[in-house]
């Protein structure tokens, strides 16, 4: 469907019927209940939290090295990778370097292959907190890939709107993926040799920015300092790459779907911290936050603090979550956390009339899952384009300021708020529905 029938202020349309929505009387009171009981639970679980500290003696160090860093850039202009460093290195730091790089290559398919290449890191290397945050995010990702080809989007988005989104969520997912998973497997081969490799960080691209990062993190070991600056450096990275791609720009940010994802929170990234499967007949319990500005790198940076500050100083949500990680496969399917709601095969041919299957967030009666297919039934996989090499890092003061607290966010409760967020998205192909039987 076009977005001729997405019209904001038309009465019948998706506004107009999301608003409808909490007026009736059951749903705002559920809606309501909800609220309370995702505070409350909130509450609760931060009583027994641990805030994760950035200490100001080890930002002092770090502010050190950046200030040098950025007066070298100015004096010299440092080029990163350039052919000088490479003529530098030994034969056995060539071989070491085109191994990485084909191993990343190897792993950077698709977003299936990514999200068990973090896995596999952090297991491997709990110090690196950032391994299991992007292991989550991933999966996030990848269910955000394959709702393009699930039981609603398609009835709200065209083939061509859909692919676009796609594309913009898988480039972002890979180029993050293409900086960062080199200098996590550097430290893995720094920690097997004993010895410190960050001064190969330039034959991947990696910003001259985590070189200092890193030195420091091998010389303390300090994962919040590391972590923190590996959240700085990746929304950096995307910036120009994606977030200001002209084409993204164009025909996924500034249309009006991406509008509707602050209302209908498709915008979500949420951990699943208390399964919800059918043969432990345990219930689903979900832990997130709404980005409501993706186009702000401020706001995406602080975004990615507060999840990691939740993941990681939040005992419930980090023992749940870990154990979700580690025990189900990511596949690109929200069966994956709710095989009960969703399912990766249809169970019924899609119908062109569609009829509602939600009550309050859950399946009616009778009602087949919704269809959440897997990564590998949604999308082929999409080689990498080039991009852009210039290094994002050119000043201190851009980052300094990120590296002042880790604060946890109020409300993170968020399995009532996933509920109505999907009653939302229903109720939206409803109402275009709707509006495009009464136009015709």
């Amino acid at each position: 469907m076009g977005d001729n029938n997405m019209q904001p202020n038309d009465r019948g349309g998706p506004l107009g019927w999301l608003g409808h929505l909490l007026s009736l009387p059951g749903e705002a009171l559920a809606y309501a209940i909800g609220k309370w009981n995702a505070s409350h639970i909130s509450k609760e679980m931060l009583q027994s939290a641990e805030p994760l500290q950035l200490a100001p003696a080890a930002v002092a160090r770090l502010t050190e090295s950046l200030l040098k860093l950025e007066s070298e850039i100015k004096a010299v202009k440092v080029v990163v990778a350039s052919d000088t460093a490479l003529q530098a290195w030994s034969p056995e730091e060539l071989m070491l370097i085109e191994r990485i790089q084909m191993e990343t290559t190897e792993a950077n398919r698709n977003n299936v292959t990514r999200t068990e290449a973090y896995r596999n890191v952090y297991f491997r290397t709990p110090e690196l907190h950032w391994a299991l945050l992007a292991h989550l995010v991933s999966r996030n990702g990848g269910w955000n890939m394959t709702d393009l080809q699930g039981e609603w989007l398609p009835r709200l988005l065209t083939e061509a709107q859909r692919l676009d989104v796609f594309l913009f969520l898988e480039r972002a997912n890979a180029l993050i993926f293409q900086d960062a998973y080199p200098q996590l497997l550097l430290y893995q081969w720094s920690r097997s040799q004993n010895r410190s490799l960050f001064h190969l960080l330039p034959a991947f691209g990696v910003s001259a920015f985590m070189i200092p990062v890193w030195r420091q993190f091998w010389r303390e070991g300090d994962s919040a300092i590391l972590t923190t600056a590996l959240i700085v450096n990746e929304q950096y990275f995307i910036e120009g790459r994606v977030v200001r791609n002209d084409y993204f720009e164009k025909h996924v940010l500034q249309t009006m779907f991406f509008g509707l994802q602050s209302l209908l929170q498709l915008n979500g990234v949420l951990f699943p911290y208390g399964s919800g499967r059918e043969d432990t007949g345990e219930q689903l319990q979900l832990a997130g936050l709404i980005l409501e500005n993706f186009q702000n790198v401020h706001e995406r940076i602080e975004f990615g603090k507060r999840l990691y500050a939740m993941l990681f100083g939040i005992p419930r949500v980090f023992a749940g979550a870990k154990c979700f990680a580690a025990a189900v496969k990511h596949t690109g399917s929200r069966s994956d956390y709710s095989p009960a709601l969703f399912h990766s095969v249809r169970k019924n041919p899609p119908r062109r009339i569609y009829e509602e299957k939600l009550l309050g967030g859950r399946l009616k009666s009778g009602a087949s899952p919704i269809y959440s297919p897997s990564l590998q039934s949604a999308w082929k996989d999409h080689p990498i384009e080039s991009h852009d090499t210039t290094d994002w890092f050119l000043s201190s003061e851009t980052v300094l300021g990120y590296f002042h607290t880790l604060p946890f966010p109020q409300t993170f409760e968020i399995t009532n708020e996933y509920g109505l967020m999907l009653s939302k998205l229903e109720l939206a192909v409803l109402a275009a529905q709707r509006g495009k039987s009464s136009g015709n």
